[in-house]
């Protein structure tokens, strides 16, 4: 058993070896459907264009990753850090009832992680978000007060 994980490990890691020197590109379902708020250390954050509910992306800027098993130990652990960074900023400045965190991929491959902040009052709770109600775009006045809200949130490190 021992022999075959550092046999998976060993793959993953020329796996990753291969497409690191690649350049970053955004899958087109993320440049059609959210919106680019920063680029931190290893993530894109961007937030999901649906004023239904305040929704944000961490996208690790790496090629080719699906899961987060896919990125270096060293990844991993900064993509936690900038996941609980974000978390701590809107549970505080939105006052979520909770805050939903998932890793699905199955529509949208390139790893990504969802940080949906959720209310007893929002139109789909306590459910899943997705396919609940039509996504409704931002106003422009909508998304100007959500970039200065979010302005106070610093880079992580």
């Amino acid at each position: 058993m021992i022999l075959q994980c550092s046999s998976v490990q060993s793959k993953l890691q020329n796996r990753r070896s291969s497409v690191h020197h690649k350049e970053f590109e955004l899958a087109a379902e993320f440049e059609r459907d959210s919106l680019y708020l920063a680029d931190w250390p290893l993530c894109q954050l961007r937030l999901q264009n649906d004023a239904n509910y305040p929704w944000f992306i961490l996208i690790p800027r790496r090629v080719g990753m699906v899961e987060i098993i896919d990125l270096t130990q060293t990844e991993q652990n900064q993509l936690w850090r900038e996941s609980a960074h974000l978390s701590v900023f809107l549970k505080a400045q939105f006052q979520a009832k909770k805050l939903n965190i998932a890793a699905l991929g199955n529509m949208v491959p390139q790893l990504h992680l969802h940080h949906i902040v959720r209310y007893d009052t929002d139109f789909a709770w306590p459910a899943p978000v997705w396919g609940k109600v039509p996504a409704l775009t931002y106003t422009k006045e909508a998304l100007e007060l959500l970039k200065q809200k979010m302005a106070l949130l610093a880079v992580p490190t």
